[in-house]
C-alpha cells in the first residue's frame, strides 16, 4: 500500500533505515544523498572522539583548504577586488572526484605560497617607502630647523634671559653665543646632541610631558606637522604624524631620550646637521621613493592580477570545500564494519522518499560499476520519529512561526496550517486599514516581484527578516485592506463604496448639534457605514462593536484549537483524552465563554428600541451569572435566569470529570493489566533501533547474509528487539500532572478570552493614530490657500507620508504582528499543541550553504 501524501496538516511518515554502503563509494553516496537532502543520520561514534574516527585526516587537510581559501577572501577584500558572484555558476549535481578534490589543494597550497610571498614583498616595499617617506619630512624639517638656530642667536639669546634658570641647556648655548661664532661651530663642537623622528600626532603631548619631567628642562625641541597622512601598510589607514628634532647635552641623555621616543612609537632617522651633506640626503632619498614607487606599482599589479585570477573561482571552491567537508563529517558517524570493507549507517528518512533515495544509490553504483550493491534496510521501531513538515516557500515562514515555539509532536496536528489564515487576519484585525494595508500590500509584492536578485545581494538584518517573511506580509497586507473595506478606513478617511443607510438634515444653524436619520428599508451592505466617520459618537459606536468583536474572534479561535486536541486523541487512539480532557473541557469553556458569544450575537440582533427596552449590560451579565445564577435584573430574553443556573451547574461539574476521569482510569486500566499477568503502563518492551549501542552492534554482527532485487538495491523491512525497563506507573504523577492541567484550563479559558480584547484595543490605537497623524499633517495643509497653501501641501504630504510608512506601517505593524503571534503561542496552541517533537534536521547542502552563505 502506498504511504499517504505528505501534507501540512500533519508531519510527514518517517522510516528508520539502515543502509550497508561499500567503503569505494562511500563518498560519492554520502554526496549524493546531500544534494537530495532527506536523510537524518544517526551518530553510530557517539562515544568516540573526532581524533580517532576515520576520516579525521580527510577533514584536517579541508580544513587547510578552507582556511586558504579564506585567506584569499581576505585579501581579496584589502585589496578591493570583487569575488565572482556563486549563482555565476552552474548548479550541477554531480560532485567532483576525489582527484579533482586532490588537484584544488595541490592548487591552493602553490596559490597561497605565491600570494604570501607576493604581499611580504609588498609590505616589507610599503614599510620601507613609509619609511623613505617620513625620512624625507624629517630631512625636510629639520633642516628649517637648523637653518633657524644658526640665523637666530638673538632670539636665543632673549628667550634665555626670559627663562633664567628653567632652560639650563639655553644658557650654555647664550654663553657660547656671546663670541659670535654660533652659526659657525658645528652642534658637535658645542657638545650638544640631537634626536630627529616622527611620532603620532595624538601622542605628541604626552611626549613633551614625559620628557620635560624625565630631563628636567635639560632639552630644546622643536615639532612641526606633516600635512599629510601617512600610510600604515599593516591596517592601510592613514595615520596623521609630526616630525621632531631635540637637542641636549651629554651622550646619556640623549640615550634616553632615544628610548622615551621608541617606546612612544616614534621612529628615529639619521640627520646631518650640515646643510650640504643634509642636500645629499634628501636626492638620495628621493632617488630611492622613486625606484621603490616604479617597483611597488609592478608588485601590486601582478598581486593584483593573481588575486583576479583567484577571484574568478573563489566561490565555486568554498562551496566546493564546505560540501566535501560535510560529507566527510557525515561519513565519520558511520560505523565501518572491518571484515566487510562496508559503512554502516542509521538515518531517519521521510517514507515517500524511499524510492527516490532508492534510485539515487543506484544511479551511484551504475556511474561506480561496482557489482556490490548499497543496500537499505526500513527498520521497524517504536522510537518516536523526528518531525518534518515538507514546506514550500509560501508556507516555510509560516512554518518558522511556529517551530519557534516548539516541534510539533510526531504526527500531531500541525499548527502551521491554520496559522496561515488566522496569523494574517488577526492581525487585520488590530491593523485594518485599506490605505496602509495597500502600502504593505505593494512592499510584499515587489519583494516578491525582484526575489532572485534580492536572494543574491547583501542584506542588512532588519531587511533579511522582512524578506525572509515576505508572503507573510502579503497575506497580512492582503487581509488589512479587506478588514479596511470593513471598517470603512483608509488613511483615517471613509470610503463611500455604497449608498449610505444614515442622512443628515438638509437645513441646520452651524454650531447646533445634528442627529442623522436612518433611511426606511435600506441596510448598509458591506461593513460599517460611511457616515459614522467624523461624528461626535464616532468612538462611542466603534468601541463598543470592536470590543464584542474581539470576543467573538477569540472564542472563534479557541474553539477551533480546542477542536485540534480531539483530532490528536482520535489519531493516538487515547479515548481517555476525549472523555477526560475533551468533553469537560469543551463544555466548561462553552457553558461560560460560548453563552456570553451567544449572548452578543442576540443582543445585536434585537432592536431594543424598536421593542422599548434597554439593551442590558453583557458585563454585569456576566458577572451575576455565577454570583447569583438566577436572579436576573434586566433580562435579555426569557427564561433566561433558568438557562444560566443550568450552564453554571455544568460548567461546576465538569471540573471534578477533568481532575479525576482521567487519573482513576489509568490507574483502573493498570491494575486490570497487573491482575491478568501483563506487563503495566511504561513497563512495556520497546523495539527500537536507536536506544542501546552494544544492541545495535550485536544486531549487525549477527547478521550474515543480505538481500538484494534486481536493480542492486534491497528495501527489507526488519524488527530491532530488545527490553528495555522503564519507570513504574505513578499515579500520584499522573494526578498532579492532572490538577495542574485542570487548574490551568480553567483559569486560562478567563484570561486568554480577555487576552483577545487587544484586538479591540489594538484597532482603536491604530485608527485614533492615523486619524491625528492626518489632523497633523495634510488637514493643516488644505486649510491654506494659494502659493502658500500649495508649498504647504508639498512639504506636509511628504511628511505625513514618512510618518505614516515608518510610525503606522512598520512601528504599529511589527507591534500588531507580535501581538498576534502571542495570541497564537499563548492562547490558541496551548490548548492542543503539545510541542514535545524532534526537528528533523537532515543532511542537506542546501541547508549548509543557506547556513553558511558564499558571497
Amino acid at each position: 500500500m502506498a504511504p499517504p501524501k505528505d501534507t501540512l496538516f500533519r508531519s510527514a511518515d518517517m522510516s528508520l533505515t539502515q543502509l550497508y554502503i561499500s567503503n569505494e563509494i562511500g563518498r560519492e553516496v554520502v554526496s549524493a544523498l546531500g544534494e537530495l537532502g532527506v536523510m537524518d543520520f544517526r551518530d553510530l561514534n557517539a562515544e568516540t572522539t573526532a581524533f580517532q574516527r576515520t576520516f579525521t585526516q580527510e577533514i584536517r587537510r579541508l580544513d587547510n583548504v578552507e582556511r586558504q581559501l579564506r585567506y584569499f577572501h581576505s585579501q581579496m577584500d584589502k585589496a578591493g577586488i570583487p569575488m565572482r558572484s556563486v549563482y555565476e555558476f552552474s548548479n550541477t549535481l554531480a560532485a567532483p572526484s576525489a582527484v579533482e578534490i586532490d588537484e584544488l589543494s595541490d592548487r591552493c597550497q602553490s596559490l597561497e605560497s605565491r600570494i604570501a610571498s607576493l604581499n611580504d614583498s609588498y609590505e616589507t616595499l610599503k614599510k620601507r617607502e613609509v619609511e623613505l617617506t617620513e625620512w624625507r619630512w624629517v630631512l625636510r624639517e629639520a633642516g628649517g630647523f637648523f637653518d633657524r638656530a644658526r640665523g637666530q642667536t638673538d632670539e636665543i639669546r632673549h628667550s634665555v634671559d626670559e627663562d633664567g634658570d628653567d632652560a639650563p641647556l639655553l644658557q650654555d648655548v647664550e654663553q657660547r653665543g656671546q663670541n659670535g661664532d654660533v652659526g659657525e661651530r658645528s652642534f658637535s663642537v658645542m657638545n650638544i646632541g640631537f634626536v630627529a623622528g616622527v611620532i603620532p600626532r595624538e601622542r605628541i603631548a604626552a611626549f613633551e610631558r614625559i620628557l620635560w619631567r624625565t630631563l628636567r628642562g635639560n632639552l630644546y625641541m622643536n615639532q612641526a606637522e606633516i600635512p599629510e597622512q601617512i600610510i600604515n601598510p599593516e591596517t592601510n589607514e592613514g595615520v596623521n604624524k609630526n616630525v621632531f628634532v631635540i637637542f641636549a647635552h651629554g651622550k646619556e641623555i640623549i640615550a634616553k631620550i632615544r628610548k622615551i621616543s621608541e617606546s612612544l612609537g616614534a621612529d628615529l632617522y639619521s640627520v646631518d646637521d650640515n646643510s650640504d651633506l643634509r642636500r645629499d640626503q634628501i636626492h638620495e632619498v628621493n632617488s630611492r621613493l622613486s625606484d621603490l614607487s616604479a617597483v611597488l606599482r609592478n608588485t601590486k599589479q601582478t598581486l593584483d592580477a593573481e588575486l583576479t585570477a583567484i577571484g574568478r573561482s573563489l566561490a565555486a571552491w568554498m562551496v566546493i570545500i564546505k560540501k566535501e567537508k560535510a560529507v566527510y563529517e557525515t561519513l565519520n558517524r558511520f560505523s565501518y564494519d572491518q571484515q566487510r570493507k562496508t559503512l554502516i549507517a542509521e538515518a531517519w528518512a521521510p517514507t515517500n522518499s524511499l524510492p527516490l533515495i532508492k534510485s539515487t544509490l543506484q544511479d551511484v553504483n551504475d556511474r561506480a560499476g561496482l557489482s556490490v550493491p548499497t543496500i537499505v534496510n526500513q527498520i521497524k521501531t517504536t522510537k518516536t520519529p523526528p518531525t518534518y513538515v515538507k514546506t514550500n516557500k509560501f508556507t516555510l515562514a509560516f512554518q518558522t512561526i511556529i517551530d519557534a515555539y516548539g516541534t510539533a509532536k510526531y504526527k500531531e496536528v500541525n499548527p502551521g496550517l491554520p496559522t496561515l489564515v488566522t496569523f494574517p487576519f488577526l492581525f487585520a484585525v488590530m491593523f485594518g486599514d485599506f490605505g496602509h494595508g495597500a502600502i504593505m500590500t505593494l512592499a510584499a509584492v515587489a519583494m516578491i516581484y525582484f526575489e532572485k536578485p534580492l536572494l543574491r545581494s547583501k542584506q542588512d538584518e532588519l531587511f533579511s527578516m522582512a524578506f525572509y517573511g515576505r508572503y507573510i506580509m502579503l497575506m497580512m497586507g492582503i487581509f488589512s485592506m479587506y478588514t479596511g473595506i470593513i471598517y470603512c478606513d483608509a488613511f483615517s478617511k471613509e470610503l463611500p463604496f455604497f449608498k449610505s443607510m444614515w442622512e443628515w438634515p438638509e437645513n441646520f444653524k452651524e454650531g447646533d448639534s445634528v442627529e442623522a436619520t436612518r433611511v426606511e428599508g435600506y441596510t448598509y451592505p458591506f461593513g460599517l457605514d460611511w457616515r459614522w466617520h467624523d461624528t461626535e459618537n464616532d468612538l462611542l459606536f466603534s468601541n463598543s462593536y470592536k470590543m464584542k468583536l474581539s470576543i467573538l474572534l477569540g472564542w472563534a479561535h479557541m474553539t477551533y484549537s480546542l477542536c485540534l486536541s480531539y483530532i490528536n486523541a482520535r489519531h493516538f487512539k487515547s479515548p481517555i483524552d476525549i472523555w477526560g480532557n475533551f468533553i469537560p473541557g469543551m463544555v466548561f469553556f462553552q457553558s461560560i465563554f460560548g453563552y456570553l458569544v451567544f449572548a452578543i450575537v442576540y443582543k445585536w440582533s434585537v432592536d431594543w428600541y424598536a421593542v422599548g427596552k434597554n439593551p442590558p449590560g453583557l458585563l454585569n451579565m456576566l458577572i451575576y451569572m455565577f454570583l447569583s445564577p438566577g436572579t436576573i435584573e434586566d433580562p435579555l430574553y426569557s427564561g433566561q435566569g433558568a438557562l444560566q443556573v443550568i450552564l453554571v451547574l455544568l460548567a461546576v461539574c465538569m471540573v471534578p470529570i477533568m481532575l479525576f476521569l482521567k487519573p482513576f482510569y489509568l490507574r483502573w486500566e493498570h491494575n486490570k493489566a497487573r491482575a491478568q499477568g501483563y506487563r503495566g503502563l511504561g513497563e512495556h518492551s520497546r523495539v527500537s533501533a536507536l536506544d542501546d549501542d552494544e544492541e545495535h552492534q550485536q544486531l549487525n554482527g549477527g547478521r550474515e547474509s543480505f538481500a538484494d532485487d534486481e536493480e542492486g538495491v534491497a528495501l527489507i523491512a526488519q524488527d530491532v528487539g530488545g527490553d528495555h525497563e522503564h519507570e513504574e506507573f505513578e499515579f500520584s504523577e499522573v494526578m498532579i500532572h492532572q490538577v495542574i492541567h485542570t487548574i490551568e484550563f480553567c483559569l486560562n479559558c478567563v484570561s486568554h478570552t480577555a487576552s483577545y480584547l487587544r484586538l479591540w484595543a489594538l484597532s482603536l490605537a491604530h485608527q485614533r493614530l492615523s486619524i491625528v497623524l492626518w489632523q497633523m499633517t495634510i488637514a493643516i495643509a488644505f486649510n491654506q490657500t494659494g502659493a502658500i497653501g500649495i508649498i504647504a501641501t508639498v512639504c506636509l504630504f511628504y511628511l505625513w507620508f514618512v510618518l505614516t510608512v515608518f510610525v503606522l506601517c512598520i512601528m504599529e505593524g511589527t507591534s500588531a504582528m507580535l501581538h498576534s503571534l502571542r495570541l497564537h503561542w499563548v492562547e490558541a496552541m496551548s490548548k492542543h499543541f503539545v510541542g514535545d517533537g524532534v526537528p528533523f534536521e537532515p543532511f542537506s547542502f542546501s541547508r549548509l550553504l543557506e547556513d553558511e552563505p558564499v558571497e
